[in-house]
């Protein structure tokens, strides 16, 4: 880094900005002006999103720090500190989310007669169902474990909810330990008879009756606790001759990965709140005491169980479909005539399925190319691959089977398209490969022409519908070209010497977003107007921040919207002080990557599966695109400009911390509300037009010509 703009006080911390991002979601959990059982579902994903973290980045610091590397990240702080600062500050974000829930949530539910009880609260008739339930259903799939000197600590596997026991046989003074696995085989929240939304929670019936299973002894405490591991997918990718065998062994491996978080209910015994430190070997800084139901993640399943309020959840929207892009139109026909934007989930995901499903039926398309990373669990789009191939087209699929948290998945669809024929790539050795595209090669009347998807998402067809994403549908001739030489390198050994129009990483999208910078840097130094603005889900790699530290200081506005982790600090003198900084949490998770450079008023636009991260532009295959159809392009830069309104799930950065922007004499915005309402308008228009045009048919018109007159318009015609 260079000595002006590289200070490591010049830099914010990942891990630290990490949690601040999933402190802007709590934050969600807690604004009483979202939905109520929405505030349940923010809670629980504040949950899942920290469990994720620390299965893969603590556990990665875990790695480093007994490698004994103490080395330091852009902010200056060794593996050892960041392990600790994220452990103090996390400790208070369990005190934040705990406080949401007692406090909070679990009596504005009950206000609405959605009831999370214990079992003293049942009435008799429920009391009586959790008994039966327990002895029916759980007793016989309970397995008691005992620790002592011939039966050691069994194994706790990562995430599982477990229940540790204090047993006393008779009057021995003497105490014993044993550990119950809550089994995941059962709906967590159990619902209960007599009232519509009452609930219990499976561990609580198992800690009522749990007594049944030690015969002789009696429970002196028993308390819930939970282990998070090191779940990061490790695969020594240079000694490996088939990457597909190795991710598998990982896959088991990993189960066994070590301790790096432990969770232990409040009403534990201090003796079984040791014993589990010393068997896990973790320390108390990453113990945390829970005053509640440990793993909250059960939150995220509860408005889909409550009845009878949908008040209290999100409006339901239809997506607007794209007649022109719909299976009751040629597809091809329409791209060839214009390029498409999409924005999802407003713009329904349906189209993109679409494309690939015609290209499967259509007897002139020759071949199809794909990259999967992430697809749903029963993905349409693996179903059409495989039936493109059953037709005796050439289809080639990346999947990306290092895809973190989706690897068995990948692993078992890769399978799957092989069986239904077709060539299968399982990624690059030493590079997850990200991009989104889909090539489709098609004999038309005018001879071969491709046809592109290039997105900023995934082809889940699930996430779509609450991931903002973004994607293009062309037929450009060098962005066509660009996309074969692309597949070329990912099947083969092809080395293309330039691209025509995409940017492709490792390597070459940082090039180019410096070249676009600097452009604006001289710009700005000629006095001329420079502007930067770009949208994405996380701003850490220290070189382009500190590309954009040489730009603010010599006068270039820079507009960024970043929904995660941001390490640039932007209230540094005579620095950072032309940078604003936007991060919108909301209904939807912010996922499109948008990247814009006034460029003397010509305002270049691009999409990008990257973010300006280190892994992005140095270890993955991403993409970057340009918008170059007018009419798109302007709607691009609309839709960026109408998200930096937003004035209501908007936080501002001031230095090194997001608030809440002060709304007080200004008219609400909420950019993810306003694109529904558009969506809705759209939805309306064509239902209008569809009428209309059923009424047209099914209305007597009188003619309004005599015959000759029809005739002479058909002469004309010819």
């Amino acid at each position: 880094m260079s000595k002006k703009y590289g200070k490591a006080n010049y830099f914010v911390n990942r891990e630290l900005s990490w949690l601040d991002f999933n402190g802007r979601v709590l934050e969600e959990a807690r604004d009483p002006e979202n939905p109520l059982l929405e505030r349940a579902n923010f809670l629980g994903i504040t949950q899942s999103n920290v469990d994720e973290f620390f299965m893969v980045r603590i556990a990665s610091l875990y790695k480093l720090h007994s490698a004994g590397v103490t080395s330091t990240d852009i902010s200056g702080m060794t593996p050892k500190e960041q392990i600790d600062a994220v452990n103090e500050k996390e400790q208070e974000m369990v005190a934040k989310r705990y406080t949401t829930y007692n406090r909070s949530l679990l009596p504005q539910l009950e206000k609405n007669n959605i009831n999370i009880l214990q079992p003293e609260n049942l009435n008799t008739q429920q009391y009586e169902f959790i008994r039966r339930y327990f002895n029916d259903e759980l007793y016989p799939v309970l397995t008691p474990m005992a620790d002592d000197s011939s039966r050691p600590f069994p194994f706790i596997s990562n995430e599982s909810l477990n229940i540790a026991v204090r047993l006393q046989k008779n009057k021995d003074k003497e105490h014993v330990f044993a550990t119950v696995r809550v089994p995941d085989v059962f709906a967590r929240l159990v619902k209960l008879p007599t009232t519509p939304n009452d609930f219990i929670l499976l561990e609580d019936i198992i800690k009522e009756f749990i007594s049944q299973l030690f015969t002789g002894y009696e429970v002196k405490n028993s308390a819930t606790y939970r282990v998070i591991r090191d779940m990061d997918l490790d695969v020594a990718e240079e000694d490996t001759s088939n990457l597909l065998r190795a991710v598998q062994k990982q896959l088991k491996e990993r189960e066994h990965g070590g301790a790096v978080r432990l969770e232990i209910e409040s009403t534990m015994h201090k003796s079984l709140r040791n014993r589990l430190l010393n068997n896990f070997n973790i320390n108390e800084k990453a113990t945390y005491t829970i005053n509640g139901p440990i793993d909250l993640t059960f939150l995220k399943k509860l408005p889909k169980l409550v009845i009878n309020h949908d008040d209290l959840k999100y409006p339901t929207f239809k997506s607007y479909a794209n007649p022109l892009l719909s299976s009751n139109h040629d597809i091809f026909q329409a791209i060839r005539q214009h390029d498409y934007l999409l924005q999802h989930p407003y713009d329904s995901f349906s189209s993109v399925i679409n494309f690939i499903r015609q290209a499967a039926n259509d007897s002139n398309v020759l071949a199809i190319k794909m990259t999967l990373y992430r697809v749903s669990g029963n993905s349409p789009i693996i179903k059409y691959l495989g039936l493109a191939a059953q037709r005796g087209k050439q289809v080639t699929v990346l999947v990306e089977v290092k895809a973190r948290f989706d690897e068995e998945n990948n692993v078992r669809w890769a399978k799957k398209l092989e069986q239904m024929g077709c060539h299968v790539i399982y990624g690059l050795v030493g590079l997850k490969t990200h991009s989104k595209i889909a090539l489709i090669i098609r004999r038309d009347a005018d001879g071969i022409r491709r046809y592109l998807h290039l997105g900023t998402g995934n082809y889940n067809d699930i996430t779509a519908n609450f991931y903002t994403d973004m994607g293009l549908l062309t037929c450009d001739r060098d962005m066509g070209i660009d996309a074969t030489n692309l597949f070329n390198m990912l099947s083969g050994y092809s080395q293309p010497p330039y691209f025509h129009k995409l940017h492709l990483s490792p390597q070459h999208i940082r090039n180019f977003i410096n070249e676009k910078i600097d452009a604006e840097i001289l710009a700005a130094k000629q006095g001329r107007p420079a502007e930067i603005r770009m949208k994405m889900n996380s701003l850490s790699d220290g070189k382009i921040i500190e590309k954009l530290y040489e730009a603010s200081a010599v006068g270039v506005k820079v507009k960024l919207i970043i929904r995660g982790i941001c390490c640039l600090r932007n209230n540094i003198p005579n620095i950072s002080t032309n940078i604003e900084v936007h991060s919108i949490v909301g209904r939807f998770l912010e996922h499109s990557r948008i990247y814009y450079f006034y460029n003397d008023g010509n305002e270049d636009v691009y999409l990008s599966s990257a973010d300006m991260m280190s892994r992005n532009l140095n270890r993955r295959v991403e993409i970057l695109f340009p918008i170059l159809q007018n009419d798109i392009r302007l709607r691009t830069i609309d839709i960026f400009n109408t998200m930096w309104q937003d004035n209501t799930k908007t936080r501002v950065l001031n230095g090194t911390q997001f608030k809440k922007l002060n709304r007080r004499g200004l008219q609400s915005l909420n950019a993810q509300e306003y694109f529904i309402e558009e969506a809705k308008k759209m939805n309306k228009k064509l239902l209008a037009k569809n009428e209309d045009n059923t009424k047209r048919s099914t209305t007597f018109q009188p003619m309004t010509k005599r015959p000759n007159d029809l005739l002479s318009m058909k002469e004309e015609d010819n």
